[in-house]
Formats: C-alpha cells, sequence, structure tokens
C-alpha cells in the first residue's frame, strides 16, 4: 500500500538530514587530514640555526651582536638577538663564533660561459676590438656542451665564493645561460640563483668584424640577435622569449635608434621582463634613457644631467669596475710577454683612467641615482678562480672612493632591486631565501674581507664552512 505524502515528505527529510551529516562529517575528517598532512610537511622541512657573532644589515648599517638565524628549509624563518631565539628540538646548530653574517653577495652583470684568455700583444694589435674579439669568436664557434660546462665549473666557483645570485648578461650562445639556470634550480650541478639573458641583442657591426660572408651570418645567430629596424628588434625579443629568459639584454652604440630600443622595451615589459642596455657613451646612454630601460651598464660617459633623468625615472645604473686599478696588466702579465711600450702604455692608462672612475663614483653617489654593481667578469685571472676574479670589484670600487657600507648595498639590497628580486635575496630576513655568507672580520673597516669569504649558504644548504662549526 502506497505512503501517505506527509510520511513520504519526513522519510526524505529524515534521508536528507542524515546524508547531510554524513556529508559534513566526511568533509570535516578531510580537513583534518590535509591539515594533518600540511602541517607534517611543515614540520618536516629541516631547522638549522646560526649563531655568529655580528649580523650586519647592509640597508641601515646596523649591526646585531651576537646573532641568530633560524632557517626552515630553504627560508629564512627568524632573524634576532642570539639569546631570543632558541633551537627548536632536533635543529641543526651552526655556531661561526665571532665571524659577522651578510647577505648571501649578488653579481648583477657577469659573464658565465666566456673565459677570455688575453691574447698575444701582436694578436691584438691588428684586430679591432684585439683582447676580446678572438677569444669570442673561439667561444663562438666551439661545442656548445663544452661551453656550458664551462660555465657550470665558473658558476660553482662563484657560489663558493659568496655569490649566492648573479645575473649573466649575454655571450652564452643561444641558450647556455638558461640550460646552466635550469641545471642549477633542478640541483644538477652547483651554482648560484641566475638570471638568464639568453642572446644579447646588438646592431650591425658590434662586437666583432670583417667576418668571412659566407659563414657570417651563422657565426653571430650562434651568440646574437640583430635589430635592423623596429620589427626585427621586437622579434629579437620573442625569439628569447622562446629560450625562457629572465632579461633582455642589449647592447646600444651610435648606431641604435630610440624607436628600434623603444620597440625592445615595449616587447620585453608586455612580457614582463626588464631590459639591460649595455651603454658606454653619453649619446647611447641617451637612447637608453629616452626609450625607458630599466637600467643602464656600464653608463662610463653619463652626464650629471643623465643622472637626474636616471634618478627621477628610477632607472638604475649598473657600474662594472672591471679594469679600474690596473686589473688588465694584472691577468695579462702571467699570460703573454709584454713589451716595454705595452707595459707603459697600460701604466699610463691606469694612471689616467683612476681620476676618471673616482669623478665617476662620486658623481653617482651625490645624484641620489640608483645604482648597484656588476663584476662583467668573462677573463681568465691567472692564479684566481672565477669568484675570487669577480670579487676583485670590491677594493676597485673602493680605491674610487665607493665607501664600503654603498659597496655592500650595490650587491645586497640594491643589486636585488635590479633583477626585481627584492622579494626573495638582498637581505638576512624572514620570508627570504636563507642566502647567507660570514666572514672574519669587519668589512666596513676592511672591504677586502669580502674577497675572503670564509662561509656560504644558498637556500638553507651550506655550501662552504672554513669557521668553527658544532
Amino acid at each position: 500500500m502506497p505512503m501517505p505524502r506527509q510520511q513520504v515528505l519526513k522519510y526524505a527529510a529524515g534521508e536528507w538530514l542524515g546524508w547531510s551529516r554524513k556529508c559534513a562529517s566526511f568533509c570535516l575528517l578531510l580537513v583534518v587530514l590535509v591539515s594533518t598532512a600540511e602541517l607534517g610537511v611543515r614540520s618536516s622541512a629541516p631547522l638549522t640555526l646560526i649563531k655568529a657573532g655580528r649580523l650586519l644589515d647592509p640597508r641601515t648599517g646596523n649591526v646585531l651582536a651576537p646573532a641568530g638565524v633560524l632557517v626552515e628549509g630553504d627560508k629564512i624563518k627568524q632573524v634576532g638577538a642570539a639569546s631570543q631565539i632558541g633551537a627548536p628540538g632536533g635543529a641543526k646548530i651552526i655556531d661561526l663564533g665571532d665571524a659577522m653574517l651578510l647577505p648571501g653577495l649578488i653579481d648583477s652583470h657577469t659573464h658565465l660561459l666566456l673565459d677570455v684568455i688575453v691574447p698575444p700583444e701582436a694578436e691584438s694589435a691588428r684586430r679591432n676590438n684585439g683582447d676580446f674579439a678572438p677569444a669570442l669568436l673561439l667561444a663562438i664557434v666551439e661545442s656548445p656542451n663544452k661551453r656550458v660546462l664551462l660555465g657550470a665549473q665558473l658558476a660553482r666557483e662563484d657560489l663558493e665564493s659568496g655569490f649566492t645570485t648573479v645575473r649573466n648578461l649575454g655571450h652564452s650562445g643561444i641558450d647556455g645561460d638558461t640550460e646552466l639556470r635550469d641545471a642549477i634550480n633542478a640541483e644538477r650541478v652547483p651554482g648560484p640563483r641566475m638570471l638568464a639573458s639568453g642572446r644579447k641583442l646588438i646592431t650591425r657591426g658590434e662586437y666583432v668584424q670583417n667576418l668571412n660572408p659566407a659563414l657570417a651570418g651563422a657565426i653571430l645567430q650562434q651568440e646574437f640577435l640583430l635589430m635592423d629596424g623596429a620589427d626585427r628588434a621586437r622579434e629579437a625579443v620573442r625569439r628569447n622569449v622562446f629560450q625562457h629568459v629572465d632579461v633582455i639584454k642589449v647592447s646600444a652604440d651610435e648606431n641604435l635608434t630610440v624607436a628600434e630600443l623603444v620597440a625592445v622595451v615595449e616587447e620585453a615589459h608586455r612580457q614582463h621582463l626588464k631590459v639591460a642596455v649595455h651603454a658606454i657613451d653619453s649619446v647611447s646612454i641617451q637612447t637608453a634613457i629616452d626609450a625607458g630601460a630599466d637600467s643602464i651598464e656600464h653608463g662610463n660617459e653619463v652626464t650629471d644631467q643623465q643622472l637626474k633623468i636616471m634618478r627621477d625615472k628610477g632607472i638604475f645604473i649598473d657600474i662594472t669596475p672591471t679594469f679600474w686599478s690596473g686589473f688588465f696588466a694584472k691577468i695579462a702579465e702571467p699570460t703573454i710577454v709584454m713589451s716595454p711600450a705595452m707595459k707603459s702604455d697600460l701604466a699610463a692608462s691606469d694612471a689616467r683612467r683612476q681620476p676618471r672612475v673616482a669623478g665617476f663614483t662620486q658623481r653617482i653617489l651625490k645624484s641620489g641615482v640608483r645604482f648597484a654593481a656588476g663584476s662583467d667578469m668573462c677573463w681568465f685571472y691567472p692564479g684566481k678562480t672565477r669568484g675570487q676574479a669577480s670579487a676583485t670589484m670590491f677594493p676597485h670600487l673602493h680605491d674610487a672612493g665607493m665607501p664600503p657600507l654603498d659597496i655592500l648595498r650595490a650587491v645586497t639590497t640594491n643589486a636585488a632591486e635590479i633583477l626585481g628580486w627584492q622579494d626573495r635575496v638582498g637581505e638576512v630576513e624572514p620570508g627570504k631565501f636563507a642566502d647567507l655568507v660570514a666572514v672574519s672580520g669587519d668589512p666596513i673597516a676592511d672591504i677586502t674581507e669580502l674577497e675572503r669569504v670564509r662561509f656560504v649558504m644558498k637556500g638553507g644548504q651550506v655550501v662552504r664552512n672554513d669557521l668553527a662549526s658544532h
């Protein structure tokens, strides 16, 4: 006999209520299980407490003593006085004694896939750009596999000297730096965090000239992308985007038009990429300013008016003190026989350069423009690793009159900003990557301490520790 309608409704309501309760219980159980799993994942991240006599904050210049930094996984969890940060159960303790902790160093302009050996004097004299072009051509035409393996070695050497982040700006073949970056990120090879630019965008005639016409195109396209007009400039950006680059590098000379560079900047910004422009002379610097570049690399002949405009527009200048303080003679003398005339010319050139670079440095400091510093290292330095060669930029900047704290900012907080990575590197603070270095002395009193880094940590992993550790 059929059930009365009211009973049917009552029965259905009861069934629905029971099902709802079961569903709610199941959902609650699921939430509990997921939360428990998340807690388990969080708690399974390794904890490390780093204790040091001092911790320097480059942004403020303040020193915390004694200091403690608690690292969870690859990030900084807590920073404070050593007495306020206890070691959680199971945490590893690294005691660096009286050492000074600093953020990991950032090289904002380097070339990890080049290792140029200074050629003999006669070879340099007979070619345009003779010191650099012969080795660059050898690099372009040799095996890309060989080249990226060299880059892996140089990346490891940079990391061991405390450079936990680098921006590689060209001279890497079609994809040498992007592949090296990916291998480092996947922990297949050791190296710093890396921004890769892929091929450098140039006008025709930059760097190497008078190549065999039958081979010139094939040679150049292994290293560069030509900007012949605005449309080709946009295409060049897109070709680098296809290689998954992190930044666009342009080499500007007097042949580059504002329209071409505007096309590059617009296309790069549309892809959320910054544009770094190699510009030496004032005409090229003005082109970069007018086009809205994000940073001007080198900027040797920048005028005071250009610095003011750059300050107002927020354009960075990336100082590269590579050849300051007699650098070329130091790398050339052990590898080539120099004539007395060449030695005399180098000494005279260094004497002329020093007042210029000192004036250049002081004008930048007084202008209020945002600045970073990069090694521009691509040279073989006999007796030094790549990291040690890169670190020569610190005394070079100091010789030119830059105060130590400004040097530190140029390779930490300021450098993080020029990269657009200020949310992840450049400072020792919670939430940022646990990229740390330590030195025995005080780099504010003696900037050469940065050439003697004793402890390196990248992402919570100890790369090097020459200090007492328990």
